[in-house]
Order: structure tokens, then sequence, then C-alpha cells
């Protein structure tokens, strides 16, 4: 079976390479001086009744486009208008059909945390996401090594940033460490693509208590939501379910209504 998770670290290798010639690091580190203070995710999701991330994406591996012409400028602020806690903003091109420049785009529009949603390997990313205006970041287990993830996890948090680590089986709960400041259970499986809601809930139980914990992917109903809110779950990461309306706000809208007043 393809690994497509194998085609997408291989091309974001020489991605980030293809940047560096472009703009070094020390380019980067230089325009990190007088950046404004980021925004808590973890907080946002801890203090919200239903912990929406709001996902900007224009298409999927799996499913192609989406919604090829979506503008984060329309979107963003519709989702924030309609009751989200978060905004993640997927920003890989070749496989995800985003950009950095979306974040850019959103940032100065909503007043909501933005999580960079990316296959980060290199601090290099990490920079990037700091300047363009993110207030968090994704470091995905099934991509690095525990050391790389570690490192990387407190190289964020140095430069402001807070951590969603996402795990997708029991086998990377080492990669957990004090510099983790969310825990992500993906129920996708990023080699196959395939798709398991109840992945959340068998990995729950062998979680930190403490631990801020978001469910992501494949969540399309309301009912599934206060599921996962019983069993512990405080952030819910959805994007295809709503990016896949006309109006992706109008469809978040609906959906926050149907679990505050369900």
């Amino acid at each position: 079976m393809k690994d497509i998770l194998a085609d997408i670290i291989a091309n974001k290798r020489s991605e980030v390479a293809f940047q560096k010639q472009l703009v070094s690091l020390e380019q980067l580190q230089e325009g990190l001086f007088a950046l404004p203070p980021t925004r808590s995710m973890k907080q946002a999701l801890a203090n919200s009744p239903t912990g929406i991330i709001a996902e900007f994406k224009r298409r999927s591996p799996s499913k192609e486009w989406i919604q090829q012409q979506a503008d984060p400028a329309v979107v963003a602020p519709a989702y924030e208008a309609a009751g989200a806690s978060a905004l993640s903003i997927l920003t890989d091109e070749l496989f995800f059909g985003g950009t950095l420049h979306d974040i850019g785009t959103a940032r100065p529009l909503v007043d909501l945390p933005i999580l960079r949603k990316e296959f980060i390997i290199d601090e290099y990313q990490l920079y990037q996401a700091r300047l363009i205006g993110a207030d968090a970041v994704l470091l995905i287990a099934a991509a690095l090594s525990p050391e790389q993830c570690h490192e990387l996890a407190a190289k964020a948090q140095a430069l402001g940033m807070e951590v969603l680590l996402e795990l997708h089986c029991a086998d990377e709960l080492n990669y957990i460490s004090d510099h983790i400041d969310m825990i992500g259970i993906n129920n996708r499986n990023l080699g196959t693509f395939h798709t398991d809601v109840e992945n959340s809930f068998r990995l729950a139980e062998l979680l930190p208590k403490e631990a801020l914990l978001v469910s992501e992917s494949g969540i399309s109903a309301p009912e599934t939501v206060k599921q996962l809110r019983e069993a512990g779950f405080r952030g819910f990461l959805i994007g295809e379910t709503f990016m896949k309306t006309p109006q992706p706000g109008d469809a978040l809208r609906e959906f926050v209504t149907s679990i505050t007043n369900g």
C-alpha cells in the first residue's frame, strides 16, 4: 500500500531546503524582534463550551480538491463569527493546496489563536510560523523521532508558541514531554489516510489525565463532539465537514448551535 506520509515528508525536505536558499535562517531570526505576543490556544479550548478548531484547507491527498478557490480572508472571519475557538490553517501546498501566506492573510482579520497545520521537520519552519503570526504549531509523531520532536517542541515554546503533539497509536506515547501543551489524537492514519474516530476513544484512557486533549479528523456530527467531551476531549479539529460546503462559516454556525442547544 502506498505510504502517503513518506511522500509528503520527502517533498517537505526538498521544500524546506529550497526555502532556506531563498531566505536564510539567520534572516528569519533577525525578524523576531518586536513581534506581538501570541494567543493561548490551550486556554481558548479549555474555556470554550464547544472547543471547535475550525480548519481552513483546500484539498486532501485522499479526496483531491475540497474547495480550490477558498479564500482565508473570507473563511477565517466567518469561522470566528460562527463561534470557532481556534483556527487551523494548512500550509502545505503540494498535497493540501495551502501556503504560509494563508496565515498571514487571516492573522490581522481574526483574534483567535491560529495553529500552523504543517509537516514540521525543521526548526526553520518554526521561525516561519512565528513570523507569519501563528500562535501554535503541530508536531506529528509519525513524521519525527522522539528526540526530534522534543527538540522542536522546546524550540517552539522558546519562540513563544504552543505545541499540539499529534499521536495516532499507543506506541507514540513516549513523544509526550514537558514541552507539549496539547495532545492531539489523529483519527486518520497518515500512511493510508483511513479514518476511524474510535481511535480517539481508544487512546484517551492512556493519556495523562491533566493533558488538554484534541481529537482530529473524521468528526462530522455534533453528537460525536458531545461523546468525545464526555471522554475527556476539549478540542475538536474539524475541516472537511465545513470546507466542503459553499459557506464554511454557516456550516460551522449550525454545528455549534447543535452542540450547545442539542
